[in-house]
C-alpha cells in the first residue's frame, strides 16, 4: 500500500493529547480516582502520554498501566495470557481511562473492557483514542477523540509514535 495522506504531525499529535487530556480533567473535575491503560502497542506511548499531562496539569501522580487485550479478542481463536499487561494498581471504584491510537471496529476496545473488567469493578470506564475512524461494528463511542477521519474500508490509517517509530504521526495508506 502507498501512503496517501499525512493527517497529522508531530505538533498536530501533542496538540491532540494535550486537548485530550484537558477534556479528562475537565469531565472529571480532576483526576482523583482516575488510572490510565493504554492498549499495548500504540495505545501504550499515547497513553503514558496522556498520564503524564494529566499529572503535570493537576500536580498529582496519575496511575498508569499496558494492556495486552489479545487473550479477551473475539477474532482470536487460540490466545495465551496476558503476560505483556502491566496494570500495577487497583481498577477497582476507579475511573480507567482506556487509551487507543485507532478506534475502527470497536472490538479491541471491547476486548479491553472485559480485561478491564476482569481485574475489578472500576466506577466507569471511559475510552480515549487519537483517531475515529468511523465504521464500528459493536454499540462503542470514544468520549476523547483526538481527531474524527472518515475512511474507506480498503484505506488504512497508521499512527506512528516516537515511541516505537522514532517520530509521531498520522498517515492514511491506500
Amino acid at each position: 500500500m502507498e501512503k496517501k495522506h499525512v493527517i497529522m504531525d508531530d505538533a498536530a499529535v501533542s496538540r491532540a493529547v494535550a486537548r485530550i487530556s484537558y477534556e479528562i480533567i475537565e469531565r472529571n473535575k480532576g483526576v482523583e480516582n482516575i488510572c490510565v491503560v493504554g492498549i499495548i502497542s500504540r495505545g501504550a506511548p499515547i497513553g503514558r502520554r496522556i498520564a503524564d499531562k494529566l499529572g503535570e496539569l493537576e500536580h498529582a501522580d496519575v496511575p498508569f498501566g499496558t494492556l495486552d487485550i489479545t487473550p479477551y479478542r473475539d477474532d482470536v481463536s487460540e490466545t495465551t495470557g496476558d503476560e505483556a499487561t502491566d496494570i500495577p494498581f487497583s481498577v477497582t471504584d476507579k475511573n480507567v481511562i482506556i487509551v487507543d491510537d485507532v478506534i475502527f471496529t470497536g472490538r479491541s476496545v471491547r476486548a479491553a473492557i472485559d480485561a478491564i473488567i476482569k481485574r475489578g469493578r472500576p466506577r466507569s470506564i471511559q475510552l480515549a483514542v487519537l483517531i475515529d475512524r468511523g465504521h464500528r461494528e459493536l454499540p462503542i463511542r470514544p468520549d476523547y477523540v483526538g481527531k474524527n477521519l472518515p475512511t474507506s474500508h480498503s484505506e488504512k490509517v497508521k499512527v506512528s509514535v516516537t515511541e516505537l517509530d522514532g517520530c509521531d504521526s498520522v498517515a492514511i495508506y491506500g
